[in-house]
């Protein structure tokens, strides 16, 4: 009989066709779901018969008392190598192997860009206005080059992000608890005096810092109304960062020009959130971390940590 393996979040049903699954398959069932399960009782249900289970990122929270519900599972891949959502000692306990894989950092990059770009030229207004004869354009986009990016967080992703608003000429700043001179230096930015500072005098402020206890609510109504009228703040990292309620708020008073997000206190979005409506938002699923390489390497990996995992020595071992 053979094992069975559950990928879950499969939204696009690309998982089976981004790796090759061939190494496992005469050994392993591979059963993907599209769709979401929104509780621990869904996901006690539809994981009951699986030995093995891939999560994507920190969408899928396995606390203790979900292992203690899945007496069957012996290994849980999850993509990336950090995950906070997962209880590693719970999972010990239960006997299941935790594993994780490769993960760039160049498309939460791009879209970060694509986000700042979106927003500073208004292309989903105009693009919705042209394709459905709406006026000829309506908006006048803002200019990057001359303006001041500030980066909250200078880290693997935040330094890329700094690479790329230097070569369009912006000016750019950096700030968080842990970084230095020398370290902005390397890379060729300013450091802020303070987190203050960077919010007051940015056009632009884009969030590249982990989700811990010293940044959750990082940013919340007090430091938004520092924000520039006519700033964007663009968040790809962790919605916890921002206080969300403060944000809607903001947006809603039209405190500044706009925000750009991809990540929310709940995932998938439900239908009658404030953030599917609130005005001044440009606003994607999620996508960060999701493009054609990137989905290569996560499941392609997935293939290895299960090939490995039955050979008796698991790779990329977290916890």
């Amino acid at each position: 009989m053979k094992l069975r393996c559950a990928v879950l979040d499969d939204f696009q049903g690309a998982a089976l066709t981004s790796a090759d699954w061939s190494p496992v398959l005469d050994r392993v069932e591979v059963v993907s779901f599209t769709r979401h399960f929104g509780t621990e009782d869904e996901l006690a249900a539809a994981l009951d018969d699986f030995d093995f289970v891939v999560t994507l990122r920190e969408r899928v929270a396995f606390p203790g008392s979900l292992f203690a519900r899945l007496p069957r599972l012996k290994l849980l891949i999850a993509s990336g190598m950090r995950n906070s959502v997962i209880d590693y000692a719970a999972a010990e306990r239960h006997g299941v192997t935790v594993c994780g894989t490769a993960s760039s950092q160049a498309p939460p990059v791009e879209l970060t860009w694509a986000l700042i770009l979106g927003l500073a030229r208004g292309l989903v207004a105009e693009n919705t206005a042209l394709r459905t004869g709406g006026p000829w354009q309506s908006t006048v986009g803002a200019d990057l080059h001359g303006r001041r990016l500030g980066l909250l967080g200078l880290g693997k992703i935040g330094s890329r992000v700094a690479a790329i608003g230097l070569a369009f000429g912006m000016e750019v700043t950096a700030w968080s608890r842990n970084l230095t001179r020398q370290r902005a230096d390397e890379v060729g930015v300013a450091l802020a005096g303070s987190k203050e500072e960077l919010l007051a005098s940015s056009d632009v402020v884009s969030v590249h810092l982990a989700l811990s206890d010293r940044t959750r609510g990082l940013l919340g109504a007090p430091e938004l109304v520092l924000l520039k009228p006519t700033a964007y703040l663009v968040n790809t990292s962790r919605a916890a960062i921002v206080d969300q309620d403060a944000l809607i708020e903001a947006l809603r008073r039209g405190a500044f020009a706009g925000a750009g997000v991809d990540v929310f206190d709940v995932e998938p979005l439900p239908a009658d959130h404030p953030m599917r409506t609130v005005p001044r938002l440009l606003a994607t699923p999620h996508l960060g971390y999701v493009s054609q390489d990137n989905y290569r390497r996560y499941y392609g990996e997935a293939v290895e940590d299960i090939h490995a995992f039955l050979a008796g020595s698991p790779v990329r071992v977290l916890g």
